[in-house]
């Protein structure tokens, strides 16, 4: 049951990567149809296929209705960053979607409280009921995107099919990317599994853990993308935050030594606090770079082989966590920050490299861009 569980949770992964992926015909499809549509669209897709775990029974049909979920949500993705990337001018991009995380972490601390209600009552009617609230949720969000202002579509920019899969230098900043998104497998798997193996912290320290990383998020990562308005100081963000991320995993094996339990905790708070601050960092450095690399009229496709960086994190990196923490243990932290540091310093280098492989873009408003007081809105 537990090895079908596993297969249940990962197996959609993959097909999701791949559905989200670059591809030239679903690039065209947005471009054609405008990224407000397909954003619309892929959003009542993934609201059905939510809303079908209501009537699903058994495995096989589970799956389908998963991998459908996948490649929805995963095109909704890159949609949703092409009709971000027509609706703001470029400087502001990074700020906005500062604030869209905030709101996102704000609705995730709901969705957990409603999670945590429904596993508390136990009663099948409580986990439909969180089925049918995500649908409807995902209902909602079609109506809202189709009330924002309309993209005019772009002819697709000539060149060969999967075009980004040639660009080198995007390629390697989506995998130095992937190995700097291995943060979030480690707040949501790697650091329960260390917790309960490791340390003498009672397990319910893993939720608040996750509701302060939440919080913080919804808090401050308006913040911390303040600064970030450049391609240089986004390089340097990312950069921080490796640092920062190193630092996280130091004060994390720590938590192993042979001290109260209060203090297990209180070491566990200050590195869940240092992870948070990395991860910050790292988004908006991470924004700033996909955004001002990807060349006019392939946002979409480079948004959405940007984003295949995350699923392979959350693929990859339950094996390569479990490894390194659960078997290793402390010098497995160490080897986990410092692979967070060379990633995020290999990240100005291969991103001089990507600006000096195509024409500087002029930094003029996107066409169809409304006026600021309509974006504001």
């Amino acid at each position: 049951m537990p090895v079908r569980a596993t297969y249940r949770r990962t197996s959609s992964l993959p097909v999701g990567n791949y559905g989200g992926g670059p591809r030239r015909g679903q690039e065209r499809r947005i471009l054609q149809r405008g990224p407000r549509g397909t954003a619309v669209l892929l959003a009542l897709a993934t609201s059905a296929s939510v809303a079908s775990f209501l009537a699903i029974r058994s495995f096989w049909p589970f799956l389908v209705a998963a991998c459908c979920y996948a490649v929805a949500q995963s095109g909704l993705g890159a949609a949703r960053q092409a009709l971000l990337a027509g609706l703001v001018a470029p400087g502001e991009r990074t700020g906005v979607l500062a604030h869209v995380q905030s709101t996102v972490n704000a609705g995730l601390a709901v969705g957990a409280g409603l999670g945590g209600i429904a596993l508390y009552s136990g009663t099948r009617c409580g986990f439909l009921t969180v089925f049918a609230v995500d649908a409807v949720s995902f209902l909602a969000g079609a109506l809202v995107l189709r009330r924002l202002p309309a993209v005019t579509p772009v002819s697709l920019a000539r060149g060969p099919a999967l075009a980004v899969l040639r660009d080198r230098p995007f390629t390697l900043i989506t995998l130095l990317n992937a190995v700097l998104l291995l943060r979030m497998p480690l707040l949501s798997l790697g650091i329960p599994l260390w917790i309960s193996e490791h340390t003498q912290a009672p397990e319910w320290l893993v939720s608040a853990l996750f509701l302060l990383n939440t919080l913080a998020v919804a808090a401050f990562q308006v913040r911390a993308a303040r600064g970030v308005t450049s391609m240089g100081t986004a390089v340097s963000a990312v950069r921080r935050s490796g640092w920062i991320l190193l630092l996280s995993c130091v004060v994390f094996a720590v938590s192993a030594a042979g001290v109260p339990v209060w203090v297990v905790a209180s070491v566990l708070l200050a590195g869940a606090v240092l992870h948070v601050v990395g991860e910050m960092l790292h988004s908006a450095g991470s924004w700033q770079i996909a955004f001002g690399l990807a060349p006019d009229g392939r946002v979409g496709e480079y948004q959405g082989f940007f984003g295949t960086g995350l699923t392979v994190a959350r693929t990859a990196g339950p094996l390569l966590l479990t490894a390194l923490l659960v078997t290793w243990g402390v010098p497995g932290w160490l080897l986990l920050g410092g692979l967070f540091v060379a990633a995020s310093y290999a990240m100005g280098p291969a991103v001089r490299w990507a600006e000096r492989s195509r024409p500087a873009a002029p930094a003029s408003a996107p066409s169809g861009t409304p006026d600021a007081e309509t974006v504001q809105a």
